[in-house]
């Protein structure tokens, strides 16, 4: 039993290991290029280039910020005959209205903006830009997120990229309006912040697969054909069609030195449905894209190693949870079996995936501080504070990438925003605020006891190895399902 315990422990524990060197090979491209690419805009990017462009924005149900995205869209520099808008709007509640009555307003001012609304909501998000896209008038499709606020000149600034008429996708990157509204959401930002510069752009510099985000990103219109087009069969729609695209031969760059404000979630529940849909899309994805690169001629061994591990991101969430587990049974074998003391040495290897997801997250984080000083004293108090917020969301995810593996089908439920651009703002007692506990809740609140257990007896045994393993997964267990309880409580 304990050498099976073992295995298992180990297994997981080198998927970490082998995870955290593709990311160590990210973070190497990443500073190796990083300065000359965003010092100099290509020839392309210098050019004026005006075609005609579709700006899609899919809604359902978004009454606090629907009016400031269409705003925000329709005030783009870009010439009127050549831009259309269309708000794909699947709503069921007053957005109707809202929706319809500034359509109304910027119509009236000489835009080419449409409320387009479907007989049947079949296929979500994915539905709707499929729909969408067979009526468009646009060569190339921009698509934005309910919460997003995009400036006048994004248009103007990723549009002549297309002159490549290699280029499918330019995404760029994702800023955010209410960082500072709450630990949460700062936790978001520290963790997205770093997907936006040394994750996408250490891939597109390698010339590895990248993924459009969903929102904040152009597509050229007849790449989404090439693709297959929208698929509602995952529920990361975005990822799904991004490979088939790639694997179609189109090219995707990604643009960190152009920013998209959108809203974080403020909301425990709210953030672990977004995440869910996030995991579960990504499995789904790898079940059904990750043979067709492995088995593909053009692509090479290590952008094939890059993909897999793209790909099988959400796994992570799996071997986290499986090694927290075992942790605590190993910790307590420990103690009766002095022979396995060589096996408990050999897995502080695990230390080097720390060191790398570290290293990885402080060239993020450190970008936007002068002093590097500095940004080390503040990076020392969030980056375990971030490893202990995923811990914690590791037996939610877990389950969400179980389902995708296994193919059990859900809705895809979208994640609802408040307009909170202030600390003052306030979503409590909002619509669509309501959110009830699970049972998942529940069994994080026993999983916060359980890892309590673990650093009781790291002071009983004086044995201080584990202690900062169980310390982070108290933490981090309390937290979330702390949060998730009060949130849900709050009407």
């Amino acid at each position: 039993m304990s050498l099976a315990l073992i295995l298992i422990y180990s297994l997981f524990s080198l998927f970490v290991v082998f995870y955290s060197i593709v990311q160590l090979g990210l973070v190497v491209s990443y500073l190796k290029n990083r300065k000359k690419v965003t010092s100099e805009l290509s020839e392309f990017a210098k050019k004026p280039y005006f075609p005609a462009v579709t700006v899609q924005l899919p809604v359902y149900n978004e009454m606090y910020v629907i009016e400031r995205l269409i705003d925000a869209v329709a005030q783009f520099n870009y010439p009127k005959d050549k831009l259309e808008i269309q708000v794909l709007d699947d709503s069921t509640d007053e957005t109707v209205e809202i929706i319809a009555k500034k359509v109304a307003f910027w119509k009236e001012k000489g835009l080419d903006i449409s409320q387009v609304i479907r007989l049947e909501r079949i296929g979500f998000k994915a539905g709707a830009l499929e729909y969408g896209m067979n009526q468009c008038k646009g060569e190339y499709i921009a698509i934005f997120d309910a919460d997003f606020v995009p400036s006048p000149d994004f248009l103007i600034e990723t549009i002549p990229y297309f002159q490549d008429k290699k280029i499918g996708v330019v995404q760029t990157r994702w800023e955010h309006i209410n960082k500072e509204y709450s630990l949460l959401t700062r936790l978001q930002a520290f963790a997205l912040d770093a997907h936006f510069s040394v994750e996408q752009g250490g891939r597109n510099f390698a010339g590895h697969f990248i993924n459009f985000n969903g929102t904040a990103g152009v597509w050229r219109k007849q790449a989404i054909i090439d693709g297959g087009g929208w698929k509602a069969d995952t529920l990361t729609e975005d990822l799904d069609l991004s490979y088939r695209a790639q694997l179609k031969g189109w090219k995707f760059i990604f643009k960190e030195e152009i920013g998209a404000p959108a809203e974080l979630p403020a909301e425990m529940n709210t953030l672990k449905a977004q995440q869910f849909r996030w995991t579960k899309g990504a499995a789904e994805c790898t079940v059904k894209n990750l043979g067709k690169v492995v088995k593909h001629k053009n692509y090479s061994f290590w952008t094939k190693i890059n993909a897999i591990f793209h790909l099988m991101n959400s796994f992570l969430f799996i071997a986290i949870f499986s090694i927290a587990m075992l942790s605590l049974p190993l910790f307590v074998l420990k103690q009766s079996h002095p022979e396995l003391q060589p096996f408990f040495k050999l897995a502080t290897i695990s230390l080097f995936s720390f060191a790398v997801i570290g290293i990885l997250y402080f060239t993020s984080f450190s970008k936007s501080y002068k002093n590097k000083g500095v940004a080390f004293i503040h990076f020392i108090y969030y980056f375990p504070l971030f490893l202990s917020f995923s811990m914690g969301l590791s037996l939610h995810n877990s389950l969400a990438v179980l389902e995708g593996y296994t193919g059990k089908k859900s809705p895809f439920v979208r994640t609802p925003k408040f307009s909170l651009t202030h600390k003052s703002g306030n979503w409590k007692g909002k619509q669509y605020s309501k959110i009830k506990l699970n049972w998942v809740t529940l069994f994080e609140g026993l999983l916060a006891t359980y890892f309590a257990i673990g650093m009781y007896l790291c002071f009983e045994w004086q044995d201080y190895g584990m202690l900062p393993l169980f310390t982070m997964l108290t933490l981090g267990f309390s937290v979330i399902s702390m949060y998730s309880i009060k949130h849900s409580l709050v009407r």
